[in-house]
């Protein structure tokens, strides 16, 4: 099964404001979320791969 994170959880995990993810969610950028009920929660997984599109972003912009 795969593991979640809250809205919250994901905040804490990138030093941000919830309200920051949810402009994210709502503008298109960062981890995916999944609709569960009335939450959105953000499997693990997506949240790992924007990691590593952000390392891959930062080392593109410090090639150039």
């Amino acid at each position: 099964m795969a593991e979640y994170l809250t809205t919250d959880e994901v905040a804490e995990r990138y030093r941000t404001a919830a309200s920051t993810v949810r402009y994210w969610r709502m503008v298109g950028y960062g981890p995916k979320g999944v609709r569960v009920g009335r939450r959105i929660l953000y499997p693990i997984a997506e949240c790992d791969e924007f990691d590593r599109k952000l390392a891959e972003e930062q080392s593109n912009e410090v090639a150039s």
